[in-house]
């Protein structure tokens, strides 16, 4: 009777093991698996897992307006020029990757909340192909349009990680009214009071100078 408990202790062990090492590599965030450096090695990597941690960039610090090109799921041709003027978001996702489903739905109460008042969403899509993202936008009510940014290519991912570190998909800008990043969050956002609060300062920024007084 040992011999039996003992080959099945030692399963239990193995199979213990290969689940930790699976998941080690599906949440590590070191220097070797960041997105910006995958996307520079055009590897092919799941996603990391942020922790939802937020970087806001005072005006005076941005760099310049991020410059990109792409096509979304629906065939249409974007380029930063359908953006500048607007407050925008920009998030980065893909169909299997489990926080972008569950972020979905506080980005369309977002975007629902803010669309009237001028500012724009952008999705971009880092994996999938146009069935899928189509897919997941009719699931989750998705009205605003992803750029299909393939492994291949991923001339987008590029154009913003020359900006700001891109460490983590999900991964959520906002960009000011010039196309610069305001704020970025690495991760699932923290609900829709998040992108609230981040949208809403960047929006308020409109009506001062970079002094803080008002105009």
């Amino acid at each position: 009777m040992t011999a039996p408990r003992t080959a099945q202790a030692s399963r239990a062990i193995v199979v213990s093991i290969v689940a930790l090492l699976t998941l080690a590599s599906c949440s590590s965030s070191g220097p070797s698996d960041s997105l910006d450096q995958q996307w520079q090695d055009a590897s092919d990597q799941g996603y990391i897992s942020g922790d939802g941690s937020t970087t806001s960039i005072p005006q005076k610090d941005r760099t310049g307006s991020v410059e990109f090109e792409g096509v979304t799921e629906w065939g249409e041709s974007v380029t930063q020029a359908d953006f500048t003027g607007s407050v925008t978001v920009v998030n980065f996702w893909y169909a299997g990757c489990p926080p972008c489903r569950a972020e979905a739905p506080d980005l369309v109460s977002a975007y629902e909340e803010f669309v009237d008042q001028g500012v724009q969403f952008l999705g971009v899509n880092t994996r999938d192909g146009k069935a899928q993202a189509v897919a997941f936008a009719e699931e989750f009510g998705i009205e605003y349009s992803s750029i299909l940014d393939t492994l291949g290519d991923r001339a987008v991912q590029r154009a913003f990680a020359a900006h700001t570190p891109l460490n983590a998909v999900p991964t959520t800008l906002v960009l000011d009214a010039e196309g610069r990043v305001a704020h970025r969050v690495i991760g699932q956002i923290a609900g829709v009071s998040q992108m609230r609060a981040l949208i809403t300062e960047t929006l308020a920024e409109g009506t001062r100078d970079t002094s803080g007084e008002s105009q």
